[in-house]
């Protein structure tokens, strides 16, 4: 990396950092997989490209499957949206490509496009409670969101509900200002047994790459989720 060069000093203070202390804090570890996972998610959320490029090859090392990084960028595009997306799935393809694993991988997807409403209610009743069958009829965008935001992603194989819990919280804790969104999904991972504790864990992997205000701004709600 040239910044070794350019900005040594740098660069060996923030290794230490989230290399060493971070990931070693005692009480504050996750497992490989899944602190990667966290990473990758919130750096898509916070639109580091060029972080997210330098920290994919060590993910697919660390057990981060081809298969859960596409997931995990699939995902994303209902939450940063489809323009802030795209470069992370180019980079994804680039870095696949050059790890030579040939694309496209296997498709994952479980619904149709008869079932997809029906699924995603379900998918949403599971997370946040039954109430949530009934959310889509609320209007339009309620329908879009059962249908295509769950029904469409989250049904997907390749990663578990929890999981996808998890990088959706990730996804809106690195892109700040959806407070009340991220809130919500701290209720909805905790629902799925992602507790305060695991999602504490998950912020304190997550700091060095989204910076100070947005991962306190995470522990407000985890706490307030908690609290509710």
């Amino acid at each position: 990396m040239k910044l070794q060069e350019t900005d040594r000093e740098f660069m060996e203070t923030f290794e230490r950092f989230a290399f060493d202390e971070v990931v070693h804090e005692e009480g504050q570890e996750l497992d490989d997989q899944t602190r990667y996972m966290a990473i990758l998610s919130a750096l898509i959320g916070c639109q580091g490209k060029e972080a997210f490029q330098m920290i994919l090859p060590k993910a697919l090392e660390a057990g981060v499957t081809p298969v859960m990084v596409k997931e995990i960028v699939y995902q994303s595009v209902d939450y940063v949206g489809f323009g802030r997306m795209l470069p992370f799935l180019e980079i994804t393809n680039q870095v696949l490509e050059e790890g030579g694993i040939p694309l496209p991988l296997e498709n994952q997807g479980t619904t149709t496009a008869e079932n997809r409403l029906e699924k995603g209610a379900e998918a949403q009743a599971e997370i946040f409670g039954e109430q949530m069958k009934e959310a889509w009829k609320a209007g339009h965008i309620n329908r879009w969101l059962a249908a295509n935001c769950f029904g469409d992603y989250y049904t997907r194989k390749g990663l578990d509900l929890a999981q996808r819990e998890m990088i959706t919280f990730c996804f809106l804790m690195g892109q700040g200002g959806c407070e009340p969104q991220l809130t919500a999904h701290a209720k909805g991972n905790m629902n799925l047994g992602n507790d305060k504790a695991f999602l504490t864990r998950v912020v304190s992997q997550c700091l060095p790459y989204i910076g100070y205000p947005r991962s306190l701004n995470a522990i407000t709600c985890i706490n307030q989720a908690a609290e509710a």
